[in-house]
């Protein structure tokens, strides 16, 4: 069995995600740390993978990687001080979702995804396994990207340096 190239994935379920307007404005904005949103959007798409690969689960592969890509498609800076911007954690997926469903096609796993992956802080449980693995993976990236420091610039360096190799403006 050939080694899964997560990139490659990415690419093809995610081609017009990557290549839109919104993540146009996602790279100009800051999410943890120094990582951007679309930095962070693909770093928590490539670890729901290889969260689903590690542990075996049956995924529908498309509707994760979409809705992974999409999860905060909210599009704007949430560090500039304005009374909206104090309970970003809480209403971003709402925004997020709304704004993808402007653009994209989303299925039912899609929308869930996107509007439960701030689970615990939001109360509603997600209902999907794609959405859970976004509950998991979006933690483990956001405490990586906060607390990280030198190891997570050089993945962020390494992710960054492995799209363009790929012709991909990432």
């Amino acid at each position: 069995m050939s080694k899964v190239r997560f990139h490659d994935i990415i690419k093809k379920h995610g081609a017009d995600i990557l290549d839109s307007d919104g993540m146009k404005i996602e790279k100009n904005c800051i999410q943890h740390g120094t990582f951007s949103v679309y930095d962070h959007s693909l770093y928590v798409t490539s670890m729901c993978l290889r969260i689903s690969k590690k542990l075996k689960l049956k995924v529908d592969e498309k509707a994760l990687v979409r809705g992974a890509l999409l999860h905060d498609y909210f599009l704007y800076d949430w560090h500039e001080p304005t009374k909206a911007n104090r309970i970003h954690g809480f209403t971003h997926p709402g925004i997020a979702l709304n704004n993808a469903e402007k653009v994209f096609h989303l299925g039912k796993i899609e929308k869930n995804m996107i509007k439960r992956h701030m689970f615990p802080l939001t109360p509603v449980p997600p209902k999907y396994r794609e959405s859970v693995i976004l509950c998991v993976a979006d933690k483990i990236c956001a405490t990586k990207e906060t607390v990280g420091g030198f190891k997570t610039k050089l993945m962020k360096k390494m992710a960054k340096n492995k799209y363009r190799r790929n012709g991909n403006d990432a």
